[in-house]
């Protein structure tokens, strides 16, 4: 069985700054890079608050410079998934999706998080035909159409501002009366003439003969002012939040009860020696590029520590 010091699980902002380090520390590690290479900063066009880039980047491009320099400190790094980890002795063994299998004497986990739904039967129906979770992958599509993004969050607002810049109308649908999102994202979708907040408004389903045409909407569910009405729109872009990608360390690491990694005080180590977590899958608060970068240090900072103790 192929053996390695140090095997990191997921790519992104912590994965990659984690084979960065390690590789640096001679520890010749194993990556495989998930079902979304590069994590979740490939869905976004320009990142403007990731230091040492003052004009931004392409958020793809970044991934692949992050990459290049993992692989240049010789991280060994490979397409494919993590299907199921053995953590009940050492080394631990990981097996592949295509049934390879390695045995590891650290672990890093970075799997990330996942776009959530609202769990709508019509987001299934339309899933590809009118239903997104990834603005700048699919709003190319809408260009001169009528599109909502459902949240209240800066994501939200985001995918609203980018998709402005797409479309003849953008509605964000807030359940709540107010938006939570960052006060300088607020105000650039406030001051976008394209764009329009409907406030206390839930999404009940979708409706189209091929396709989406528009939304069925409920505003002040439950109250005594409830309304029913359609809302004519072309594109559904979902923004409201993410799942952690920790299915297959259900039961053999502690979890939240959103099924986030916990760690161990202000470190990355979790439940089990020589397993570390970092980035999104154990961060239900910042869920930021450059704090998943710094935990991706941290964890191969202390992968190396186990190795060598």
């Amino acid at each position: 069985m192929e053996h390695t010091k140090c095997l990191i699980i997921g790519s992104g902002p912590a994965g990659y700054t984690a084979a960065i380090y390690a590789g640096r520390a001679n520890l010749n590690p194993i990556q495989y890079c998930g079902l979304q290479t590069g994590g979740q900063l490939t869905q976004t066009t320009i990142v403007e608050n990731f230091p040492g880039y003052p004009e931004g980047v392409d958020g793809t491009q970044m991934m692949m410079e992050l990459c290049q320099q993992a692989e240049r400190f010789g991280t060994d790094v490979r397409d494919g998934i993590i299907k199921d980890v053995d953590l009940s002795k050492k080394p631990y063994v990981v097996t592949t999706d295509r049934g390879d299998q390695v045995e590891a004497d650290t672990i890093i986990v970075a799997t990330g998080a996942s776009a959530k739904y609202l769990g709508l039967p019509d987001e299934k129906k339309y899933n590809g035909q009118g239903v997104s979770a990834c603005a700048t992958c699919d709003g190319f599509f809408y260009r001169k159409k009528v599109v909502a993004v459902v949240g209240g969050g800066d994501t939200a607002c985001e995918e609203a501002v980018y998709l402005a810049g797409l479309c003849s109308k953008v509605y964000i649908i807030v359940r709540k009366p107010y938006m939570r999102a960052s006060d300088i994202m607020q105000k650039r979708v406030n001051d976008n003439p394209k764009i329009e907040v409907l406030y206390e408004t839930n999404t009940v389903g979708l409706y189209g003969e091929n396709g989406v045409e528009g939304a069925h909407l409920v505003y002040r569910k439950g109250e005594t002012d409830e309304k029913l009405y359609d809302l004519p729109i072309d594109g559904f872009f979902l923004a409201i939040g993410h799942t952690p990608n920790t299915s297959i360390f259900k039961g053999k690491l502690d979890m939240d009860k959103t099924g986030y990694i916990k760690v161990q005080d202000n470190t990355t180590r979790t439940s089990v020696e020589g397993v570390f977590a970092a980035g999104d899958c154990a961060d239900p608060v910042y869920r930021q590029a450059v704090v998943a970068a710094g935990s991706g240090c941290k964890a191969a900072l202390e992968a190396e520590r186990y190795c060598n103790s």
